[in-house]
Parts: structure tokens; C-alpha cells; sequence
């Protein structure tokens, strides 16, 4: 009798625990293309800051800025308490471009006039500056505030040939060039667009070759509707 009782207390757990771990019906299981992380359960389980900036650039490929925004602000904090001052500025320079990719526009200028230039200045990399300065070229040109964008795009490419870094220098020369055609100086576009060109090919580098091509296209679509515009 005494092991009869024994036996039914067993299957009586047994069937618990099975209870426990069956997912009811209805609810999404983890692997739901709908299941989203809590972010504060998140933060702690990670410990460092690669973690979070790992996490960040999770939620980047996801679409999720907003959980960017979080993830690379905890990085930062993490390397800055932690005097890890070149990971501090990468972290703040994706922090400013999630921000950015939300149109965050004040917040993305901030986090580098703030913080990155200051923190770049302090361990001396002019490469650091002068990706602050391209940030900064992005940030105001989304924001349409052209006249800051062609002076931070000229910055950057003062940078970029003191530290003859060709590719940086062609993409200083492209931003001044996309601002002028948002400015709707299209002969100076252009003949920036064809600076881009020459030099692409003789450093080599065919990574702008789309989008010297797609801006001229741009430009000839924008001057045929501007004539079309004079003819009515």
C-alpha cells in the first residue's frame, strides 16, 4: 500500500513538471517572428560592453532603431566607465546614427558635438574627428540644414587628405556633391560628381561607382523638370 501511495505521488509530479514546460495554446513560442525581447530583461543578462553593442547592431539588422538607440548607449556607458575611450567613440558614433535612422535629428547632433568630438579630441584621433564630421555632414543634410552640411563634408575631407585616406576623401567629395544637388546647383553637383569619378579611378575604388551614377541620373532627372517647368 505504502508503495502504491509512493508510485501516484510520483506520477503526480511527473505530470506537473510536463505541465510546466508545455507552452499553452495560443501564446507565441521564442521562435515567433513576432517574439520581441524586453529590453530590461536583456540588459541583465548581458555584462559588458561588447555585449550590448552586439545587441545593438541585433536590433539594427531587425529594423528596431529604437531598441539601437538603448543597446548603444548602454555600450557607451560600459566603455567609458571602463576607459575603453576608441570602442566609447564607435559606440557613440552608431548611437548618433541609430538616432538619425529615427530622424532624431537634435539627438543624433548632440551625441557627436557633445560627446564624440570631445572624446576624440581627448585621445587624439583624427580619424575619430573625422567621422564625427562626416556623422555631422549626414545628420545636417537629412535635417536639410545645407549650409552646416557642406562645411562639415569639407572638414572631413581636410581630414581624409592629411591622413591620405583616399576612400574618406571621395565620400566628403560625394556628400559636398549631394548637398549642392538638394541646394539645386547642379553645374557644381556635377562637376564635383565627375572630381568623385577621376578619383575613384585612380585610387582604384569602384564602391561609389553606383552613387556617382544614381546622382547623375538625379541631377539630369531634376534639370529635364526644371526645363519642362520654364516651358509652361
Amino acid at each position: 500500500m505504502k508503495n502504491c501511495c509512493l508510485l501516484l505521488i510520483a506520477i503526480v509530479f511527473s505530470l506537473s513538471a510536463k505541465a510546466q514546460i508545455t507552452v499553452s495554446p495560443g501564446l507565441e513560442q521564442p521562435n515567433s517572428l513576432q517574439f520581441s525581447v524586453n529590453l530590461a530583461v536583456l540588459g541583465n543578462n548581458l555584462t559588458n560592453g561588447d555585449d550590448f553593442f552586439d545587441e545593438a547592431e541585433r536590433y539594427e539588422r531587425m529594423g528596431d532603431f529604437r531598441g539601437a538607440v538603448s543597446m548603444f548607449n548602454r555600450a557607451a556607458n560600459e566603455y567609458q566607465n571602463n576607459r575603453k575611450f576608441s570602442r566609447y567613440g564607435t559606440a557613440l558614433l552608431r548611437l548618433s546614427n541609430a538616432h538619425l535612422s529615427l530622424s532624431n535629428y537634435m539627438e543624433a547632433e548632440q551625441v557627436i558635438l557633445s560627446q564624440a568630438l570631445k572624446n576624440y579630441t581627448k585621445i587624439h584621433s583624427k580619424d575619430g574627428q573625422m567621422a564625427s564630421y562626416q556623422q555631422l555632414g549626414k545628420i545636417y543634410l537629412a535635417a536639410n540644414k545645407l549650409t552646416q552640411a557642406l562645411w562639415f563634408y569639407t572638414q572631413q575631407g581636410i581630414l581624409a587628405q592629411q591622413l591620405n585616406n583616399k576612400a574618406a576623401y571621395i565620400e566628403s567629395v560625394l556628400g559636398i556633391a549631394v548637398t549642392k544637388i538638394r541646394k539645386k546647383d547642379y553645374k557644381l553637383a556635377t562637376k564635383d560628381l565627375n572630381t568623385a569619378e577621376l578619383l575613384s579611378k585612380n585610387a582604384n575604388i569602384n564602391q561609389f561607382n553606383q552613387q556617382i551614377r544614381n546622382n547623375r541620373a538625379l541631377i539630369a532627372e531634376k534639370t529635364a523638370t526644371k526645363k519642362a517647368n520654364s516651358l509652361i
